[in-house]
């Protein structure tokens, strides 16, 4: 995890449900301070401005991607770290549904080319990530070989966005790790050698 002070994460974590709660045009210092019963000061003292926070959202979120992320490439068989990424996604996001409003919305970061690029290098390195453990499944004959590993990486990462969207947009109403599991089912006939 990021090394930020227990105010710092406090203002990140109030940063993210101000965002997901009413959109980022509400998320300014004032609304900050008074989220968490602080002066505008105090935001002040641990962030220089409302881009170091969306930059501290960002680096939390790697945090927590890496942490789904490292151990899956870690393990012999393909599928199963698939099924680890898919799973460990739909954990995180369930324990912090806030966060999908921020990491989904891309009009979020668009207008900032620093925050835009952070992004593009979360959303590369998870795709690449993807990837190779598909590219090993199919070198030790786990996963089919008719479709390129990247086309399949990007079916991955589109429905298990689109999965979380969904979860997200309907007020959290289904249950994610059983939508999760079950796109799992999915992803696992598609990959399956036909």
């Amino acid at each position: 995890m990021p090394n930020f002070s227990p105010r710092q994460q406090e203002i990140i974590e109030a940063a993210i449900a101000i965002i997901a709660e009413n959109g980022i045009q509400f998320l300014t210092i004032k609304n900050l301070a008074k989220k968490i019963n602080v002066t505008e000061g105090a935001i002040y003292r641990h962030f220089t401005n409302k881009l170091e926070i969306l930059n501290g959202i960002l680096d939390l979120f790697q945090a927590r991607a890496n942490a789904n992320f490292s151990p899956a490439v870690q393990d012999s068989s393909a599928m199963e770290n698939l099924h680890k990424i898919i799973h460990g996604m739909t954990a995180t996001f369930v324990e912090n549904p806030a966060i999908s409003a921020v990491i989904f919305s891309e009009e979020i970061f668009q207008n900032h080319k620093q925050l835009s690029d952070t992004v593009f290098s979360i959303m590369s390195n998870n795709l690449n990530t993807i990837e190779q453990i598909i590219q090993t499944g199919c070198e030790n004959g786990e996963i089919r070989t008719d479709i390129p590993a990247r086309q399949l990486a990007i079916l991955i990462m589109g429905g298990m966005r689109l999965t979380v969207n969904r979860w997200r947009l309907s007020g959290h109403s289904n249950n994610l790790l059983q939508a999760g599991e079950q796109y799992w089912q999915t992803v696992k006939k598609i990959l399956s050698n036909p």
